[in-house]
């Protein structure tokens, strides 16, 4: 039998370049757990979920999926599913408390421990040093939006490159800095929890700013075979319409979301409209000389995190929102199609247009898609399976939109699906399930989904249809 492809239909088979890499990826506070083990101090996230009505149901990380504690069990699952590359995150103050001086010789021997296990096993470690755990003491003295974070963030990479720089060969700077900067301190949904329109954009640059600065010094410590990257989760933004003021509300998201990153990283520079869209907000008097060829360093690749597109309108968004200079002038539409359990919709059609997109901006740069996945309400039965044809019946039309951009010329050299385990969802706490592995929260008990055979059968033929 061949594959159900993107549409629902039949579809032959869709084999991917020989050297594709094929990974899984989470997170490190949404997994690991040993909050305070080993001399782990509090994040920003830490903080935040255990200020009342922040996360759902009052959960917190300090569990999560014990990773810290199972890592022998993880890895063997990853190996029986043939996944070449483990996407992993580290937890800046699990290995450098107050986020200044020294590191903890404690914290860093567990991500040696992950690596050299990860080795043993044949499976890339590719490692993210900032997926969302500011250490608390560094918000304390201003967090992001104060420029001395960049700095100390630059400190923290040379000190990860030196511990693991003979073991991994991938390194990731940022995960959705968009996510840190415009939920963090725009509309405050996540860590930490700040309302500010400056505060978010002050936060952009410096996140840019702390990218260009770490890729510096990883490059200073690194071999040089070793790749550095960045994982930007880019918006699939479509206009409702073909109204000016529509196609205008389309151009201001894109600006905000999407080229606020992409301009300083590869460009060296701020997007103009950006600069005018956001003028009653800040007059960008933080962004210093230097600054924006230093967010200009060179990368080896580029990470896509995409999930779903986002279908906007000429309006006005729900206050607070996250999209600084653009609230006033957007609103956003639902878009047809089947949803998943956080109501996204299902669209793979949007990851290929990103694709297609960044082929034609940045020429030359070699893409990876470093998160794709969904959630849904998956539960083990009474046999204790757990059946998930939605997710992958999503992972396939996904799948399939990659190899349909490769074939349209794009250089797209992996993906990594999120989620490996079932996790810590942010602000959702235990509510959400995104993994292939299912865990029983009270038990720690893993069990593979039926949507991990799948990815185990498509890693093992190298694509998609009959092996």
């Amino acid at each position: 039998m061949t594959a159900l492809d993107a549409h629902s239909g039949l579809t032959t088979a869709l084999r991917f370049p020989a050297g594709f890499r094929w990974g899984t990826a989470t997170a490190a506070y949404q997994i690991e757990g040993a909050a305070a083990e080993d001399g782990r101090t509090p994040s920003i996230w830490d903080t935040f979920s255990r200020t009342p009505g922040k996360v759902r149901n009052g959960d917190t990380g300090d569990i999560a999926a014990d990773h810290y504690h199972r890592v022998d069990e993880d890895v063997a699952l990853m190996r029986r599913l043939g996944v070449t590359d483990y996407r992993f995150s580290v937890a800046w103050p699990r290995v450098q408390p107050t986020g200044r001086g020294p590191a903890v010789r404690r914290g860093l021997d567990f991500y040696r421990r992950l690596a050299d296990t990860l080795l043993d096993a044949g499976i890339r470690p590719v490692a993210t040093l900032y997926h969302w755990d500011l250490p608390q003491e560094l918000e304390d003295t201003g967090g992001w939006p104060h420029r001395e974070t960049a700095y100390r963030f630059a400190e923290y990479a040379g000190i990860m490159a030196d511990a693991l720089g003979d073991r991994v060969a991938t390194w990731t700077t940022l995960n959705e800095p968009w996510c840190a900067a415009f939920l963090g301190y725009g509309n405050g949904v996540h860590a930490p929890g700040r309302t500010s329109d400056l505060a978010a954009l002050r936060a952009a640059h410096h996140l840019n700013l702390a990218h260009g600065l770490a890729a510096r010094a990883l490059r200073g410590a690194l071999p040089g075979s070793a790749e550095v990257s960045l994982t930007l989760n880019l918006h699939a933004v479509r206009a409702l319409s073909q109204d000016p003021e529509d196609l205008d509300a389309a151009r201001r998201i894109d600006a905000v979301g999407n080229r606020i990153f992409l301009d300083p990283v590869f460009h060296g520079r701020l997007p103009e409209d950006l600069v005018r869209d956001t003028a009653s907000v800040t007059d960008w008097s933080f962004v210093r000389d230097g600054d924006l060829a230093t967010a200009a360093a060179p990368i080896d690749s580029l990470g896509i995190n995409y999930y779903s597109p986002a279908v906007v309108a000429a309006g006005a968004s729900e206050s607070p929102s996250p999209w600084a200079g653009a609230e006033r002038h957007v609103r956003f539409e639902p878009a047809p199609g089947p949803r998943t359990a956080m109501d996204w919709p299902v669209d793979a059609d949007g990851l290929h247009e990103l694709l297609v997109r960044l082929r034609d901006e940045l020429p030359g740069v070699p893409l990876v898609i470093t998160e794709n996945g969904a959630a849904y309400d998956d539960y083990a039965d009474p046999s204790g399976n757990v059946k998930d044809p939605e997710r992958v019946a999503y992972l396939h039309a996904h799948l399939a939109a990659v190899h349909r951009a490769l074939a349209d010329g794009a250089d797209v050299r992996g993906y990594f699906l999120w989620s490996l385990l079932d996790n810590f969802e942010w602000a959702y706490g235990y509510s959400k399930r995104f993994g292939i592995v299912h865990v029983d929260f009270a038990t720690q008990r893993r069990t593979p989904k039926d949507s991990a055979r799948w990815y185990a059968e498509v890693i093992a033929r190298g694509g998609l249809g009959e092996a």
